[in-house]
């Protein structure tokens, strides 16, 4: 009889650390299940999430464009300075010089290469820095 009340303390103690366990693994299901839900948002709409380096991106991309490119293009207006404002630049969907379908490939090798009526940047800038640059023109 001794030995069942050892068993049945041993098993509740032990079935106390199987709850727990089982617990712990739902809440890292549940989390796995969010973050993924995330991700997937982030790759669907082409956002980065949270407050992570893409801010730190986006901030290093702001400095990088009053030093380089506020001179000729306005970033909270869509009125023209020199070059065409660039407030909503995303949400237009395409260049107003030419056309061309808005994409961080695009931006990129306009960024770059310019045209004749814009400087490149390609020797100016690292690749690196026009990401950061990217990152923030998508913000406007």
């Amino acid at each position: 009889m001794a030995r069942n009340r050892v068993n049945a303390r041993n098993y509740g103690r032990n079935g106390g650390n199987v709850n727990r366990l089982l617990k712990t693994v739902s809440l890292i299901v549940v989390c796995s299940a969010v973050l993924g839900t995330g991700t997937l948002w982030a790759q669907q709409t082409g956002k980065k999430q949270g407050g992570g380096s893409n801010s730190a991106a986006v901030g290093r991309g702001k400095t990088l464009f009053q030093q380089k490119c506020a001179m000729c293009h306005y970033d909270t207006s869509e009125q023209k300075k020199i070059g065409p404002g660039l407030k909503g630049i995303s949400k237009r969907g395409t260049f107003s010089v030419n056309g061309n379908k808005i994409t961080d490939d695009s931006l990129k090798s306009w960024i770059e290469n310019g045209d004749q009526l814009m400087p490149g940047f390609k020797d100016t800038l690292e690749p690196g820095q026009i990401k950061d640059l990217i990152a923030y023109i998508r913000t406007l």
